[in-house]
């Protein structure tokens, strides 16, 4: 028994070195066979993070048969030569303007001469007048004519004496002028009616003269407004606020309206255009003509009453149109407020003969 035990105990070291020895083997491939198997699986989840990135876009290919020979097709030539004209010489060559200084265009002159009127633009004269035909049809343009005074414009106002020193053939002349300007009206413009007298008032308003024509009383849409005179014909004043002119847009209904105040309005004592043409210049916004037509004279200092009220319309760019109905001593002062303005001046004859005065 002892001895036994003492031949274990003999070969016990040498079992043990085998058995570390195979220990350390085992380690060894347990560590290699982990390290391949990591390697393994990373490579595998790397193609398939990868896999969608060098996708392979495929080659689209197409095939195209063969073209046939174009046959080339001889077409027959027809000579189409006509002897023709030489072209007159004003075709072949064009002449130029010649100017001092050099400019990009040249404006070529044409040699033809036109021997007929044309009517396109009214006279045949450069772009002829132009102002449309007093028909009412409202396709003027913006023009209006009175006693043959042709303007160009927009808004227009009627300064126009109703005193009853215009009984008679003036009357009558006044009121078949005045009703075939606003019959002429195109439908783009807008106008006003203003008539005077002693006072002055807008067309369709009533008028009360009292007792010994030393006072008026004016109803309109604006209210009532109080007039007075000193005791003669010419020297009239509003008492109170002023009247203010409203312009008038033409349509038929009211061009209509306005021919029958222009047919039926009485005429009223006194004459005084100060306060009229006032009214006109004070519209809002301004006029860019007034015709005023008067058969006398106002009160005081009518030249220089004139140039004063020249000059107010003429800082306003208003042109003011002058028409003296049959009487001499009213030209002078309407002569002074046609040329401060730029304005025309007419003179009406006793026979009705309208006759335009250079005011130059």
């Amino acid at each position: 028994m002892d001895e036994f035990v003492m031949s274990i105990h003999a070969v016990k070291p040498e079992t043990e070195a085998v058995i570390r020895r195979q220990r350390r083997a085992s380690s060894i491939t347990s560590s290699i066979i982990a390290l391949l198997v990591v390697v393994l699986l990373m490579a595998i989840l790397s193609l398939l993070l990868l896999a969608p990135r060098f996708k392979e876009t495929p080659v689209i290919v197409s095939y195209q048969s063969s073209l046939r020979d174009t046959e080339e097709v001889q077409e027959r030539k027809v000579s189409t030569a006509v002897d023709r004209k030489p072209s007159a010489p004003s075709s072949a060559m064009a002449k130029v303007i010649a100017a001092n200084t050099e400019s990009p265009l040249a404006v070529p002159v044409p040699d033809t001469v036109i021997t007929t009127t044309s009517t396109d633009f009214g006279t045949g004269d450069d772009f002829g007048e132009g102002w449309g035909s007093g028909s009412g049809s409202g396709d003027g343009g913006g023009g209006a004519t009175f006693f043959q005074q042709k303007v160009k414009a927009t808004k227009v106002a009627y300064v126009i004496d109703y005193s009853q020193s215009m009984r008679g053939e003036r009357e009558k002349l006044m009121r078949a002028e005045l009703r075939k300007s606003v019959e002429g009206l195109p439908l783009a413009m807008s106008y006003q009616l203003i008539f005077f007298a002693g006072p002055t008032w807008i067309a369709g308003d009533e008028i009360t003269m009292a007792k010994g024509n030393r006072s008026a009383e004016v109803k309109g849409k604006g209210g009532t407004f109080d007039w007075v005179s000193a005791g003669n014909a010419h020297d009239w004043r509003s008492k109170g606020r002023k009247q203010k002119a409203n312009w008038i847009d033409v349509s038929p209904a009211k061009r209509k309206k306005s021919l029958d105040l222009i047919a039926t309005t009485k005429l009223v004592h006194g004459t005084n255009w100060e306060p009229a043409l006032e009214m006109a210049l004070a519209m809002d916004p301004a006029p860019e003509v007034i015709f005023f037509m008067t058969d006398g004279v106002t009160g005081g200092n009518a030249e220089g009453l004139a140039k004063s009220i020249a000059g107010r319309a003429k800082r306003a760019n208003i042109m003011i149109n002058t028409v003296a109905m049959m009487e001499p001593k009213a030209e002078a002062a309407m002569k002074l407020l046609a040329k401060g303005t730029g304005g025309q001046f007419t003179v009406i004859e006793k026979n009705g003969k309208v006759r335009e005065i250079p005011v130059n």
